[in-house]
């Protein structure tokens, strides 16, 4: 594998592993961070390198200006990402993230012809399904801290401190705005395969929105479901870790 040396505050590796066959890329949920991929690499198949992708708003980014439509985070994503698509790699994204790295394939097939060796969407409804719930990130602090409760997935001790809610929610409200402005484009499948996890128990993303996602590939897809909410990726990271292993082993 060619390793390139980043020093990129958009890519970070946990664990740099220049003996990998294939670089697998991690996109955050709403609000979310790098650090919610940081020990992955202990988990996964060793022959994998872990870089997870890490957008303005948040953790060691958080002075920066989020984000809050998704196609100027596309165009800027793909050129901080281009130099490290010098090998095969492969996408994971959770909620947010499975739009992101969906739509930064097409991007990158359309610019480049690179394209992932497999796509994993994790709690995501598949992007030409229209979203019928009222958009959340316009509304006044206190019903917006109300939604956030209702998703699960701000920790409480966040949403009880004001300070901590105040210097998280213009992240948050960007995040919303992203998924809720968001228009479908048409396009061709991609080639790749693509893999979509879901929670049983998620309430924001059924199955029949899981199962969608076929209509995006020419390749295999497959809908695994797991135990837990829409945060199962917390709850049974183990469980989702040795699917996705036992995916990539396809490709090494």
């Amino acid at each position: 594998m060619k390793h390139t040396k980043i020093n990129n505050p958009w890519l970070i590796f946990p664990q740099p592993n220049p003996q990998a066959k294939l670089r697998l890329f991690c996109f955050p949920y709403a609000g979310g961070g790098a650090g919610i991929f940081r020990q992955w690499y202990k988990e996964l198949n060793p022959k994998m390198e872990v870089c997870a992708v890490q957008l303005p708003g948040r953790e060691n980014r958080l002075s920066e200006p989020p984000f809050n439509r998704l196609q100027p985070l596309i165009n800027t994503l793909s050129q901080e990402i281009l130099p490290t698509l010098n090998q095969p790699f492969a996408f994971f994204g959770h909620s947010m993230g499975g739009l992101i790295c969906f739509e930064l394939a097409r991007y990158l097939r359309k610019l480049y012809g690179l394209t992932p060796v497999h796509l994993f969407v994790s709690g995501a409804s598949a992007p030409h399904i229209t979203d019928t719930k009222p958009p959340i990130h316009n509304l006044p602090p206190s019903d917006f801290i109300q939604e956030l409760r209702r998703f699960n997935g701000t920790p409480t001790v966040v949403l009880e401190n004001s300070e901590l809610i105040e210097l998280m929610s213009p992240t948050l409200r960007a995040d919303f705005a992203v998924l809720e402005t968001y228009v479908y484009p048409k396009a061709a499948p991609l080639s790749c395969g693509i893999t979509a996890f879901g929670g049983l128990a998620d309430t924001e993303v059924n199955q029949t929105e899981l199962a969608a996602w076929q209509e995006h590939t020419t390749g295999n897809f497959s809908l695994k479901m797991l135990p837990g909410n829409h945060f199962f990726i917390h709850e049974h990271r183990r469980q989702l870790l040795d699917l996705l292993s036992q995916h990539i082993t396809l490709y090494i």
